[in-house]
């Protein structure tokens, strides 16, 4: 099984900080399950392959939008809490 998911953002400073932050799945995957990430101007683009269960599968996308949706939360209030600083 194979699926590529694009995420957009606004700009590409935003797309940086979310693919930074779920890059570590990019790391230590079992030989039969890969995640690729990396980021395309403003678009967050990860592959997942899998050699696994069903489950394993859509767990590892759920795992990797509920960090995609974590890092999104995370820039928004560092945001808020800069202009908040600077005003």
């Amino acid at each position: 099984m194979e699926v590529e998911i694009t995420l957009e953002y606004d700009d590409a400073k935003t797309a940086e900080a979310v693919a930074k932050a779920v890059s570590p799945d990019n790391l230590n995957t079992p030989q039969d399950l890969s995640v690729e990430t990396s980021r395309h101007e403003n678009k967050v683009v990860t592959v997942i392959k899998c050699e696994r269960k069903m489950a394993t599968f859509i767990a590892t996308i759920d795992d990797l939008l509920f960090c995609a949706s974590t890092a999104e939360k995370a820039i928004q209030t560092a945001r808020k809490f800069e202009k908040a600083v600077c005003s």
